[in-house]
């Protein structure tokens, strides 16, 4: 008998063959609270330890990893693609003071590679571990004629918790907080558009060597993000309400960002002086005919999160950071005195929230 949908271009084979082996991988995010391990209809999660919580509040994020996958694609890496998605993600449930508690992945291809799905699930797995992330299902879609048969595309969405009264946001920030910046691993998962038109007006490949680069253009570009959800939560479990709010620099970059979680009102002028872009930044830059400061909307520039504390905890939370691997430093503090705000940032997403401008020159 033959098979009409894999002749249509499905291998629904190929599928059970990813499934088998990413399972390993999968099942060492499950602790006692995952029921019924992987290949369900659907995940199921004991959320009985939520009684202990006064008044939990589940916290929901979704995202992709956006055109950076065309990088791995044209490398044929995907070891990498997975931890860009939880962080991602999972990093933007911390920015609301919660505790992941679970994910799931969707993968959409032109054509099943188990061997290629499995490297993008183990990397979703191993930084889901990292994350205290529970991987509790996914979707490996097969799209023939829709989807070249080498490209995919990835999505995730995770849910966490957080009590109530915890709730990190603008609501807390108060006049002379201090805004302590967070070292990001290089550029993240946003502004890759930016940085493939760069490179093909460049002529540069990704396969190729450059000195300026550091190495093989596409696997510098390829760096994971980092992942800042466990120190995170350790500092906020450490200070306590010292942590007033959190800001993840994706889309948008660092000054849209942070003026999402702050007052109306408010205002913070971060300083360039106090850090220097990596070398990834400087280059691209470079070789678009680009300022740094004109990349400010789009790339990281060296800072992946933000963080907005009491002053008298600055120090505490600094030193926290960078003892548990994020280097943490002051970048600015928070101003609600009045004055003319021409030339910063106020809010940015549909969030009428503060202002920011960043003022000074980068380190070199």
């Amino acid at each position: 008998m033959t098979d009409s949908y894999a002749e249509a271009g499905v291998d629904t084979a190929a599928g059970d063959r990813a499934v088998e082996l990413m399972k390993a991988a999968v099942a060492a995010t499950h602790g006692s609270e995952v029921l019924g391990g992987v290949g369900g209809f659907a995940g199921l999660f004991d959320v009985s330890a939520l009684t202990a919580y006064r008044r939990p509040l589940l916290a929901t994020s979704t995202d992709g990893v956006g055109t950076k996958v065309a990088i791995a694609q044209a490398l044929d890496k995907h070891d990498t693609i997975g931890q860009d998605l939880v962080a991602m993600v999972v990093d933007d449930i911390v920015v609301v003071g919660a505790r992941p508690l679970f994910m799931t992945d969707y993968i959409a291809c032109g054509k099943v590679v188990p061997e290629r799905i499995a490297s993008i699930v183990g990397g979703i797995a191993r930084a889901c571990a990292e994350t205290g992330t529970a991987l509790v299902g996914g979707e490996t879609a097969e799209h023939p004629g829709l989807v070249d048969p080498d490209d995919y595309d990835v999505a995730g969405a995770a849910v966490g918790v957080v009590e109530a009264d915890a709730v990190l946001g603008p609501e807390r920030v108060q006049h002379g907080d201090v805004v302590v910046a967070i070292a990001s691993s290089g550029l993240h998962s946003n502004g890759f558009s930016l940085v493939r038109k760069i490179l093909a007006d460049r002529g540069v490949g990704y396969a190729d060597r450059s000195d300026e680069l550091g190495g093989v253009a596409g696997e510098v570009l390829l760096e994971p993000t980092r992942l800042y959800t466990t120190p995170l939560l350790g500092v906020i479990d450490e200070v306590g309400g010292a942590v007033h709010a959190l800001s993840h620099v994706t889309g948008g970059g660092i000054a849209a960002n942070l003026a999402r979680v702050l007052p109306r009102g408010s205002w913070v002028e971060l300083d360039r002086s106090t850090w220097a872009p990596q070398p990834v930044f400087r280059v691209l830059a470079e070789w678009g005919g680009l300022a740094l400061e004109d990349t400010e909307g789009t790339w990281n520039l060296g800072v992946g999160m933000l963080a907005i504390v009491a002053q008298d905890a600055a120090s505490a939370v600094t030193h926290r950071l960078t003892s548990a691997g994020l280097p943490a430093w002051v970048a600015g503090r928070v101003e609600t005195t009045a004055r003319d705000l021409g030339g910063f940032v106020a809010g940015a997403k549909g969030v009428e929230g503060g202002a920011v401008r960043l003022v000074g020159a980068y380190r070199g």
